[in-house]
This record gives C-alpha cells, sequence and structure tokens, in this order.
C-alpha cells in the first residue's frame, strides 16, 4: 500500500467516526452515544427537584417538602406532564423497573427523536432498526425504499425541541408506554433524482409538532424504550411514517 493511499484512509476513517459522533447531538449538549437511553445520570446535589406544598408523595414528582427521586422532572422546565393524573401510574412504572429515571427518560427520548428523524432523513437503517419496534420499523423501511425507488433524497435538521409533554402513561401486558409530545424547529428537504427541490425549504425553519409513544418490556434487562407509533398533530407537519 502506497503512502498517499495510506494517508485517505485514515482521512476516510476518521471522517466516519466524526459523523457518527455527531448524529442526534444538535439540540443540545453533544452526547456521543448510540442508545440514548443506556446511560443513567450521575445521582449528585445538582439534580433536579420539584417542590410542590401541601400533595404528600415521596416518590419526588411532587411532596410536601422539596425532594429528589425517580419521577423528578428536568429542571430545565422543558419537559412537563400533561396531567397529573398520570403520576400514579407513573410510580406504578418506578414499582415494576426499579431502574426507571423520568428526567433520563424525557433526556433519552429527546435524544432519541432526534436520532430517529434523521435517521429517516440520511435512510441509516441500522439505527433505526436499533430504536424502533419492528412493527414501525417495517413502516419506516418501506417509506424509505419507496423514496430511494422515485430517486428522492431527503435531509432534515432538528434545530431545537423547545416543548417536550409527557401526554400519556399505560401498562399493559408487562409493557410500560410512554406518549410524548414533541414541539420541534427543524429544517426538511426533499429533492428528486436531479436535486430540485420538490418539498420544504433548504433556508427556512418550520415548527413541527408530533406524538411519539415508547413502550418497554419490564421483564427485560435491556434498558432501551423502542418507538412503537408515531403520529402528527397536524397533518402535512413531517414526513415520518405514522403507525396508528
Amino acid at each position: 500500500m502506497s503512502a498517499e493511499i495510506l494517508i485517505y484512509a485514515v482521512v476516510a476513517a476518521g471522517l466516519v467516526f466524526w459523523l457518527r459522533s455527531i448524529l442526534g447531538t444538535r439540540h443540545g449538549s453533544e452526547r456521543q452515544r448510540p442508545n440514548p437511553f443506556t446511560a443513567q445520570p450521575p445521582a449528585d446535589s445538582n439534580a433536579p427537584t420539584v417542590n410542590r406544598p401541601g400533595v404528600p408523595n415521596a416518590a419526588g414528582l411532587v411532596g410536601a417538602e422539596t425532594v429528589i427521586g425517580p419521577l423528578t422532572l428536568p429542571k430545565d422546565g422543558k419537559v412537563t406532564l400533561g396531567n397529573p393524573a398520570l403520576e400514579t401510574i407513573l410510580q406504578s412504572v418506578v414499582q415494576a423497573d426499579r431502574g426507571f429515571n423520568l428526567a433520563h427518560f424525557a433526556t433519552g427520548a429527546q435524544d432519541a427523536f432526534v436520532m430517529i428523524v434523521e435517521a429517516f432523513a440520511s435512510a441509516d437503517r441500522e439505527l433505526l432498526k436499533s430504536l424502533l419496534s419492528p412493527d414501525l420499523y417495517a413502516a419506516f423501511e418501506g417509506a424509505i425504499k419507496t423514496r430511494e425507488n422515485e430517486g428522492q433524497t431527503m435531509s432534515t435538521e432538528i434545530h431545537a425541541i423547545r416543548k417536550t409533554e409527557i401526554s400519556d402513561v399505560r401498562i399493559k401486558d408487562k409493557m410500560a408506554y410512554l406518549t410524548l409530545r414533541f414541539v420541534a424547529d427543524e429544517t426538511s428537504v426533499i429533492r428528486d433524482r436531479d436535486g430540485a427541490v420538490i418539498s420544504g425549504h433548504p433556508d427556512r425553519v418550520s415548527e413541527t409538532i408530533d406524538i411519539w409513544t415508547f413502550g418497554r418490556d419490564m421483564r427485560s434487562k435491556d434498558p432501551t424504550w423502542f418507538l412503537f407509533a408515531t403520529r402528527e398533530e397536524e397533518a402535512g407537519a413531517t414526513n415520518i411514517p405514522t403507525l396508528q
């Protein structure tokens, strides 16, 4: 192997590593992790707290005093609980899975949102398969194949996730399902085989509102919450396939 070829190989390997390291990190602090639900948050004095006087609950989501617990929401205020009645079901999730941490889950779900949206646009099947349920992956795969057969390419960038609301929590047959409402700013463009724009605008940021349901088998040792369903709050808000 000549020195010139060796240099090109080293440069190419470096580019691949760089691209993989930044995938899915544009909405906040950069996290280089393929599984957004794996890493656990550090337990320290800076952990987020919530104080709601007069409503006793030792779980940490609400309490007569400021407490820290598995159901404490992130302290940035961007993640909210849509209905206080969901607290009881969330406590059941904690009882079934002692490792569950709501703040960590919400952060992981936001990371997964960015990773999945951008992976769908770039046709990163490997990443999608690792974070989607089999049925939803089949829907995404079908949409990607249709796009490829028509010679179209898609590029999507999530600029910011401005709000995340936990709108529903359910437990069924040892499966826990958490539904989140994401309000995000994105730029998305679809081009034909000649590179002409047929949808979206490369210099325009649009607000999208998506409802995603993540699920996890409480009996599994795998900490990953897989995406089971997506839908749009308003028709035409996004180009992600929908599985009702």
